[in-house]
């Protein structure tokens, strides 16, 4: 398991055998799902990771 990015707090970061970046949520509920926030979100490398990261806690933020 690779550190995870900065923000990444309350989320699992690890690296596919394939080498594809992902991070899936330690919590998350059916409320947060239903408003249209991911788990889990993967992309090719930890830069973009991290701006999916982000994306998502933001979205979070938005459904309270």
């Amino acid at each position: 398991m690779n550190p995870a990015p900065a923000g990444a707090s309350g989320w699992v970061v690890f690296r596919s055998d394939a080498g594809r970046f992902w991070a899936t949520r330690l919590r998350f509920d059916d409320a947060t799902e239903a408003a249209g926030v991911w788990r889990t979100v993967d992309a090719d490398d930890a830069t973009t990771l991290a701006e999916l990261i982000a994306e998502q806690e933001q979205r979070a933020r938005s459904a309270l």
